[in-house]
């Protein structure tokens, strides 16, 4: 995917809920609120979704870029 792809992607997924997938097998998800060009994410209404599916919530959270495998819009 080229990168003005991705930045589309991202601009159309503003104020709605993601799920993304991190490093180390981690999944999380919430509001994207903001991105830079390094894919860095401002979410909020965050939660960290855990193996035995359950959730464990995360609030207001900033992710590192270069720790995001996926980013993935979700309908509401």
């Amino acid at each position: 995917m080229s990168a003005d792809m991705t930045l589309k992607m991202l601009s159309d997924s503003l104020s709605k809920v993601v799920l993304i997938r991190l490093k180390g097998n981690k999944k999380i998800r919430g509001h994207l609120q903001g991105f830079d060009q390094h894919m860095n994410l401002l979410l909020s209404e965050t939660a960290e979704l855990e193996e035995d599916g359950s959730m464990k919530e995360l609030g207001v959270v900033v992710v590192r870029g270069d720790n995001v495998i996926l980013v993935s819009p979700l309908s509401n």
